[in-house]
C-alpha cells in the first residue's frame, strides 16, 4: 500500500465526490472533501493538505478561479492541485496549467493513473 496522503477531493457531483472518497479512502488515504472552489481555498488554509484534485467546473467559484487564487497565496500556494475535467482537449491541460495547477486529470478519471500522480506530487 502507498503511504497515505491527506487529500482534498473537490467535486460538486454528490455521487462522484462519493465514488472518489471511497475509492480514495481504500487506496489508504485520508480524504476530506468541498463541493465549490470558495469551500476548496478555506479548507486549503484549515486543513493543509497534501494534495487537491479540483474539479473544474464548480459553483460559487469555479475551479479555474480557485487554482489562480491559491497559486497567489503565499500560505497555500505550496499545495500541488491535479485539476479535474471532463474537458479532454490539448487547450484545456494547457489551462489548467496556467490556472495553477500542477498536472490534470480527465473525466471519468483513470484511478491508477491518478494514483501514480498524487503520489508523484507528494514527494518530499
Amino acid at each position: 500500500m502507498s503511504e497515505s496522503k491527506h487529500v482534498l477531493l473537490v467535486e460538486d457531483n454528490e455521487l462522484n465526490r462519493d465514488m472518489m472518497v471511497r475509492r480514495l479512502s481504500r487506496a489508504g488515504h485520508r480524504v476530506i472533501t468541498a463541493a465549490d472552489g470558495q469551500e476548496a481555498l478555506d479548507k486549503m488554509h484549515s486543513e493543509k493538505p497534501d494534495v487537491v484534485l479540483m474539479d473544474m467546473n464548480l459553483p460559487v467559484l469555479d475551479g479555474w478561479s480557485a487554482s489562480r487564487q491559491a497559486k497567489d497565496d503565499d500560505a497555500i500556494k505550496g499545495i500541488p492541485i491535479i485539476a479535474l475535467t471532463a474537458h479532454a482537449m490539448d487547450a484545456d491541460r494547457e489551462n489548467a496549467l496556467e490556472a495553477g495547477c500542477n498536472d490534470y486529470a480527465t473525466k471519468p478519471v483513470d484511478f491508477p493513473g491518478l494514483l501514480i500522480k498524487i503520489k508523484k506530487l507528494t514527494r518530499r
